[in-house]
């Protein structure tokens, strides 16, 4: 007998079972896939912000299923009933406001913790409370609607420049002393406002953040052993008419001169005292050609115009301290010189112009 050929496969012609195996398996028939449309339905229907999608994509993934013979089915249904029941309650939500009010109460909340930052965060005009913290220089701050009792208000602020290191707190301070007190001025033009209890104040950076490069300096009004204010002192440009802006800019610079006195009266330094009566006499004359030179409405214009006198003549007084021969020249004008300053015509003006009329106002009160 002639052999035949070789068979490579050892299990010919029955196959690695023999005669009375079980069969060979099947190896080209793939095993039936799950529909990611119906995965997506479940997803989409879990997710309370997604049910419109779950729903469209439930439905589209039945036929689909049915057609290709893949499982999911039972993912497909419950992605149609989770959808199906977020979108009533989405409905009745929308209806009834329930949904309004949630996110207002989620609006509040976010705002409440907003109100707790660091005091280099704050901006201009905020008011603000320091729990008894005032001397903190990094103070956590709470902010609060300027109309509530506060203790503090954002006046302005600035950045350091100019240091190539820390320049020691001395030298921190006295900066921020005097560009906040400038700030401070800017802020609230209008002094007969301003309460007695308040003071300018400042944060500034520490040397440890200063090494983290913190550079800014916050300027504030703070009350100093006072009742809180109940109002904001802000009273400048974005607060005040053309008239009222004019008006205090004019007068505002009078105060400043007044209260350059020097230390020394002028029996111990006569010519100091002598250089202060003529810069008064020049604010005094500056102020009364600033608010001739502006057009003043019809109920301000009469008042002002009588102001103006006043000033006028509170000048010669003034002038007449600039000129003393000597001591005894200058004490006989000096009181009838400051007598010279109350100005009857002002609160007249100020009331024609809206604008606080008594220097007793408070609005810590």
């Amino acid at each position: 007998m002639v052999p035949g050929p070789y068979n490579a496969n050892p299990f010919a012609p029955y196959g690695p079972y023999g005669p009375g195996g079980a069969g060979p398996v099947d190896y080209a028939t793939p095993r039936p896939t799950t529909n990611g449309l119906a995965i997506a339905s479940l997803v989409s229907g879990v997710v309370c912000c997604l049910p419109p999608l779950g729903l469209i994509f439930g439905l589209i993934a039945l036929p689909q299923i049915r057609k290709r013979n893949q499982t999911g089915k039972g993912l497909a249904i419950a992605g149609i009933v989770l959808s199906s029941l977020s979108c009533v309650i989405m409905i009745v939500g929308l209806v009834t406001g329930v949904f309004g009010e949630a996110w207002r109460g989620f609006q509040k909340g976010m705002d409440e913790a907003a109100r707790s930052s660091s005091a280099f965060s704050l901006r201009t005009g905020e008011c603000y409370n320091v729990d008894g913290e005032i001397e903190a220089d990094t103070a956590a701050v709470e902010v609060v609607d300027c109309e509530r009792p506060h203790e503090g208000e954002v006046t302005g602020g600035f950045k350091l420049t100019g240091f190539t290191k820390w320049p020691g707190e001395s030298s921190v301070e006295g900066i921020a002393e005097k560009r906040c007190e400038d700030i401070g001025k800017a802020y609230a033009l209008d002094t007969w406002a301003f309460p007695e209890d308040v003071y300018d104040f400042y944060y500034m950076p520490s040397r440890a953040s200063w090494r983290a490069g913190d550079r800014a300096v916050t300027c504030a009004f703070i009350v100093d052993g006072g009742e809180p204010m109940k109002a904001s002192l802000r009273s400048d440009k974005t607060t005040l008419d053309a008239h009222q802006l004019h008006f205090l800019t004019a007068m505002n610079p009078i105060d400043d001169a007044l209260n350059e006195e020097p230390e020394e009266d002028a029996d111990e330094d006569l010519a100091g005292n002598k250089e202060w009566a003529g810069k008064v006499h020049d604010t005094l004359t500056g102020a009364s050609r600033d608010l001739k030179s502006h057009t003043w409405s019809s109920a301000a214009a009469p008042r002002v115009a009588e102001l103006v006198e006043e000033l006028d003549a509170s000048a010669k007084e003034w002038d007449k301290l600039a000129k003393a021969a000597d001591a005894d020249v200058f004490w006989e004008h000096y009181d009838s010189a400051y007598d010279g300053t109350y100005w009857e015509a002002e609160s007249d003006a100020r009331r024609a112009l809206e604008l606080t009329v008594s220097l007793e106002s408070d609005t810590s009160a």
